[in-house]
């Protein structure tokens, strides 16, 4: 680019004094090599972008290669363990995220209509409503309006029964993801653990204290413990997503059954 700059700063000049003739010859000459020089000066910047891209590109494969590298680095005994744990529980965690949302209903649209349809038609109605209504809060209200006709105690043991049911059903499998979490990394520290003893073990077979020794046991010891943080980690989000999924559940259920409970002491009266 600097070439370029100086050789249109000559030109210039040679125009500007005009009263110094020049030859043809030596204009056109000038004017070929400026264009010369900015031609390559194009293929040089294009080469640079390229060869940008390329090495781009290469950083991010090879780190896809370094991650798959490294899983392998650390032995399959306690990695294909520790991977098996993430798996059951990645399994486990989105088929409660999604069992959970489709457990959450508008428990005040559902109360009010509950209340509207026992006005109208009675507790038979609002079963009815009950039952086109999919949700835990939708069959506390069932069983609470299934014995609705017995007695106002007989509906609120019916309601706080069901409920623990239903909540049961809530934290279904959620146990099985805190041991996998808990599993994790106890598997990689036994890894380190097993590799600082293989390591100590060359030690001892060699009566010498190299690095080359022990570099191969302390890097399988801490690829072992990497990946098990890692894999509590991820699921320990997963867990307390679900946790507060679920007590948010729960609470609307509370506040749902306390609404029921009145609305049948008002039919009572």
């Amino acid at each position: 680019m600097k070439k370029i700059v100086f050789l249109i700063g000559m030109f210039s000049m040679l125009l500007i004094h005009s009263n110094y003739s020049f030859p043809q010859e030596e204009v056109d000459s000038l004017v070929q090599e400026i264009d010369s020089i900015a031609q390559s000066e194009v293929l040089e910047s294009s080469d640079d972008i390229v060869e940008e891209q390329f090495v781009v590109e290469e950083e991010e494969l090879n780190f896809h290669q370094e991650l798959k590298k490294r899983f392998i680095e650390g032995g399959p005994g306690f990695m294909g363990i520790v991977l098996l744990c993430l798996i059951l529980g990645l399994a486990i965690a989105i088929e409660r995220i999604i069992y959970l949302n489709l457990s959450t209903s508008d428990s005040k649209k559902l109360t009010a209509e509950v209340e509207s349809a026992m006005k109208n038609g009675g507790v038979n109605a609002a079963k009815q409503v009950c039952r086109n209504t999919p949700g835990p809060v939708a069959s506390i209200f069932y069983q609470g309006l299934d014995r609705a006709d017995e007695s106002l105690e007989s509906a609120e043991k019916a309601i706080i029964s069901y409920g623990g049911v239903q909540m049961g059903l809530l934290e279904k499998n959620v146990s099985w993801i805190s041991l996998f979490i808990a599993l994790a990394p106890m598997l990689g520290f036994m890894g380190t653990v097993i590799g600082m003893i293989q390591a100590f073990d060359k030690i001892e077979a060699a009566g010498d204290m190299q690095p080359s020794l022990v570099a191969g046991g302390i890097k399988v010891a801490l690829l072992t413990t990497v990946f098990g943080l890692i894999v509590a980690i991820i699921l320990q989000i997963f867990y307390n997503y679900i946790i507060a999924k679920i007590d948010n559940i729960v609470n609307d259920m509370e506040d749902a059954s306390i609404s029921l409970m009145d609305i049948l002491v008002s039919n009572k009266k």
